[in-house]
């Protein structure tokens, strides 16, 4: 056997009788378990042969010393204390095993049903704000249906609108016609409700005229206009904003003869260069109708009905001076969305949707709101029926002619 293994006693020992250093021998001898897995009983080396080292093999090795050991005794109950030593650590080792199975099965099985790292901090996050709970007030997905639709680039909108919400103020204007002597708040909405008339009859995309009536406040905000270029400013944005937004802009020529030949086509282009220059050629900018196209969608986008109402009041909005002065495009684009659900009736008025879309709380609505009710119950006894008869027509579903919005204290009647 190995060096370690136990001195034999030859005698028995008797009552009375010095008791044989033995422990002490075999504690000089011993070396200590680094691993629970390396039971080797004898940790040298006899003639380069390693010891055996399964712990099967050790328990063995154990059973042989103790069969050649002297029973009896102190040395029969240090043997039985080794043997029971032996046996407990094999059975943690077996123990321990079977955890490891049970681990690794435990964790395959996890891993079938384990969830992407994103959707589970989406649900967390639903779980959060309570909309799990409250499915009548969730956030709707409203890009669902463009998903695979590479227009509507669904990967970026909402960095867009975003970005548009930062910069809106850049190009948003304020009360300028203190800096204006001969012109007035009047004169602006008459030329506007020109301009939308011009609008209709060349057919133009609804994003040129929200950028002309840009075109205008801004060049008005920078540079004083006499009353006698004032058309002439009107006709010089259109044709600037058609170019940058119509794939076949109309000419030169056809705003010389809208504008009942009033201006020579060198004026005309002369106004155009001044009024670039002025604005130092920046035309990329957030009207209203960037956010009105995003909010009816968050609203219903298939709800012509919602729509038509909205555009109708956004359009009285922009052509009033003190609504496209005092409120930004976002604001006025919602507000038309909140005063077009109250007109027509709908339910929740204010949505969780429209507030997520939009960043406003139903609050923050209602004063704008209530100026553009206001436009739509005086815009039929008015004198500036450009939009009137523009949503009065069967193709906007004439929906000037229906009743505007309650005021707050007749719905409480």
């Amino acid at each position: 056997m190995a060096a370690r293994a136990v001195v034999p006693q030859r005698h028995m020992r008797l009552r009375g009788e010095v008791k044989p250093k033995m422990v002490a021998a075999e504690g000089r001898t011993r070396r200590v378990l680094k691993d629970i897995g390396n039971l080797v009983p004898d940790g040298a080396v006899e003639g380069g042969k390693p010891g055996p080292q399964p712990a099967e093999k050790n328990k063995k090795a154990i059973s042989k010393k103790l069969e050649g050991a002297v029973k009896g005794g102190d040395v029969a109950k240090a043997a039985v204390t080794q043997k029971c030593k032996a046996e407990k650590q094999l059975t943690v080792l077996r123990s321990a095993n079977e955890r490891n199975i049970i681990i690794i099965s435990d964790t395959k099985s996890r891993d079938k049903n384990k969830k992407s790292l994103t959707s589970t901090l989406s649900a967390r996050s639903k779980a959060a704000c309570g909309l799990t709970n409250n499915p009548r007030d969730s956030v709707a997905n409203i890009d669902a249906a463009d998903a695979n639709n590479e227009l509507a680039v669904v990967e970026y909108i909402d960095d867009m609108y975003k970005f548009y919400k930062l910069a809106e103020d850049e190009s948003r204007v304020s009360d300028y016609m203190g800096s204006q002597p001969d012109l007035n708040a009047k004169m602006r909405s008459i030329l506007v409700d020109w301009l939308i008339e011009v609008h209709r009859k060349f057919d133009l995309m609804p994003e040129t005229l929200y950028l002309t009536v840009n075109i205008v406040d801004r060049f008005l905000s920078l540079k004083t206009v006499p009353r006698r270029e004032l058309q002439l400013v009107g006709i010089s944005s259109m044709l600037i904003a058609c170019k940058y937004e119509e794939i076949w802009a109309p000419e030169v020529n056809d705003f010389v003869n809208i504008s009942a030949n009033t201006y020579q086509r060198e004026q005309i282009l002369a106004m155009e260069k001044t009024i670039l220059g002025r604005l130092e050629w920046l035309l990329t900018v957030p009207t209203p109708y960037v956010f009105l196209v995003r909010y009816v969608k968050a609203s219903d986008s298939s709800d012509e009905e919602v729509e038509n109402m909205v555009f109708f009041l956004a359009e009285l909005g922009v052509m009033n001076y003190p609504v496209a002065t005092s409120y930004s495009p976002s604001m006025i684009a919602s507000a038309a969305v909140y005063a077009a659900r109250r007109t027509l009736h709908k339910s929740p008025v204010w949505t969780a949707t429209l507030q997520h879309h939009t960043g406003y709380v139903e609050d923050e609505l209602k004063e704008c709101a209530e100026l553009l009710v206001n436009l739509h119950r005086g815009v039929a006894d008015g004198k500036l029926k450009a939009v009137y008869r523009k949503y009065s027509s069967p193709d906007r579903g004439a929906i000037a002619l229906l009743p505007p919005a309650k005021s707050p204290s007749e719905e409480n009647v």
